[in-house]
């Protein structure tokens, strides 16, 4: 059976940081691109950042391109999500996803997660 659990999402201030978590299991993850999403209350799930299978190539949204980063960990199944310079509007639940295609959609995405909640205060 196939889990992905996120975990790190918290109540920071604008200008902080945080670094989310995904656990995956039931999974050989070097097999699947990881994508992280987004949804803010009343607002569409969006796409935030996508890494390829072996971490060689990832994809970020214009809104969090150079603020946050991707990363993984294939021996340890998991996956990254470094965000700094949060902003208020940076506030949603954030979803962690596996697929085996790359990109932005999120109908190409097998798996996800329940999410974690992600509060940035102004």
């Amino acid at each position: 059976q196939v889990q992905l659990v996120e975990s790190g999402g918290r109540l920071v201030q604008a200008g902080g940081s945080l670094r989310l978590s995904c656990a995956t299991s039931g999974v050989t993850l070097s097999g699947y691109v990881m994508g992280w999403f987004r949804q803010a209350p009343g607002k569409e799930r969006e796409f935030v950042t996508v890494i390829s299978s072996g971490g060689s190539n990832t994809y970020y949204a214009n809104s969090v391109k150079g603020r946050f980063t991707i990363s993984r960990d294939n021996a340890n199944n998991m996956v990254y999500l470094q965000m700094n310079s949060l902003k208020p509007e940076d506030t949603a639940v954030y979803y962690c996803a596996a697929g085996r295609v790359f990109g932005a959609a999120a109908s190409r995405y097998d798996y996800w997660g329940e999410g974690t909640q992600v509060t940035v205060s102004s």
